[in-house]
């Protein structure tokens, strides 16, 4: 039974959830697939809420998330049924549609948000200190926890990014100074964490993540501080960039010498395979627009590019062109392509309408849910996310902890009643 406490009025809060989303937030990266063992709690307790719990009303908003979700999975099941592939090849499009029912243990047992920030803002400072010991004391070239280092570098930015969002719900708690101090933390810990990941894709997307958080929080950024900010982040760049042991230096000059190793005819780099994969994806999804090559026949497709000479040898030691739009759309057409925008720009458009909610509760997780797909959007751009399950399983948890959270505080917000300050 999942028992709810009782808070003098308050709406009811559950131990189980709370406890299920803070470690979804600490322990992602920091132990071995640590990032599941939220995710299981939450779907076992989405389960239960099934057939248990008080009746939740879904709203057309709810199902837009939901279906986005299930749209995404279907799309790639049924490609993978269409071309006879294994049952292994479900598991990954399975969990999105499985994640589902996170949204009702949420709803239904709805967490102590405080738990939530918590999580996060631990997340970033253990992150912070595993890949400080990786890098510094193991001698690893790249920190990457127990995952693959750009999953590992680009989780721990976005880890870092969520805590910021959860400065405003800080702002209006009691111990608002702790809070901020903790959240803060966090944050910094998150990015220092991609940084000594060496995780590129991750600092690209920089200025539209900014862009965000000023669009939620600009009212509280007096107009001197509006000058300092950007001469900050300028000077803050440079001294990251100047310190050796955490590698950005280095990494900024090989994206560099990759570029220039590419100009000279050079693809057996970093970057130079991955432009190599770019144009070979999008040859692929130009020969099969409407439905692609599908998952298992990608590779057969690129086999087939470099036969002909028209893609370089490269291109074969990958199963994905490290970009999700082209990887959607060489392996699912169109149809897959406009699944995976709809999973991006609908929760986006849907959180984005709460950034200047009048209650900073509800414009922290807003603020958090926009974050989310734009971080994402990001991170696609040079990796394809979704193909690992780390991708997956941080992508839909969150999403669902972040909406049903929001719609909880919402409610709060409009009846008066409000999550412990």
């Amino acid at each position: 039974m999942l028992t709810a406490l009782d808070r003098s009025g308050l709406p009811d809060t559950y131990p189980y959830t709370s406890m299920a989303i803070f470690l979804l937030g600490s322990i992602a990266l920091v132990v071995p697939s640590g990032y599941s063992a939220g995710a299981a709690l939450l779907f076992l307790g989405g389960l239960y809420s099934l057939f248990a719990g008080r009746k939740v009303e879904l709203n057309r908003d709810d199902w837009f998330v939901l279906g986005v979700l299930v749209l995404f999975g279907a799309v790639q099941i049924a490609d993978l049924l269409a071309h006879g592939a294994g049952s292994r090849y479900l598991d990954k499009p399975g969990r999105f549609i499985l994640a589902t029912v996170v949204l009702l243990v949420v709803r239904k047992y709805p967490p102590d948000v405080r738990w939530l920030w918590l999580g996060l803002a631990i997340g970033g400072m253990l992150t912070a200190f595993w890949s400080g010991y990786q890098k510094l004391f193991l001698q690893v070239d790249r920190a990457m926890g127990y995952t693959h280092v750009i999953q590992f570098g680009n989780i721990a930015m976005l880890t870092g990014l969520l805590c910021l969002a959860g400065l405003g719900w800080g702002s209006v708690q009691r111990e608002r100074r702790l809070w901020i101090a903790l959240l803060l933390a966090g944050a910094v810990g998150g990015v220092l964490g991609s940084l000594l990941s060496g995780s590129r894709g991750g600092w690209v997307g920089l200025p539209l993540v900014l862009l965000v958080l000023y669009r939620a929080y600009s009212e509280f950024i007096s107009r001197r501080m509006k000058l300092i900010l950007p001469v900050v982040l300028v000077v803050a760049a440079g001294v990251l960039y100047q310190v050796p042991q955490l590698g950005v230096q280095q990494r900024v000059h090989a994206a560099f010498e990759d570029i220039h190793l590419y100009q000279q005819g050079d693809s057996d780099t970093s970057l130079g395979a991955r432009f190599e994969m770019w144009k070979a994806a999008s040859q692929l999804a130009l020969m099969k627009p409407v439905f692609g090559w599908g998952e298992i026949h990608y590779e057969a497709g690129l086999a087939m590019l470099v036969e002909q000479g028209r893609a370089d040898e490269v291109v074969t030691k990958f199963g994905h062109p490290h970009n999700e739009v082209l990887n959607a759309a060489a392996k699912r057409g169109i149809v897959g392509l406009l699944a995976l925008l709809a999973l991006y720009f609908v929760p986006l458009r849907l959180f984005a309408g709460g950034l200047r909610a009048p209650d900073l509760r509800v414009r922290a997780l807003a603020t958090a849910g926009t974050l989310l797909p734009v971080a994402y959007i990001d991170f696609g751009l040079s990796q394809a996310f979704f193909s690992h399950n780390s991708g997956v399983m941080i992508y839909a948890f969150w999403l669902l902890v972040f909406w049903g959270c929001y719609r909880n505080e919402c409610e709060a917000a409009a009846s008066g009643r409000f999550s412990p300050a």
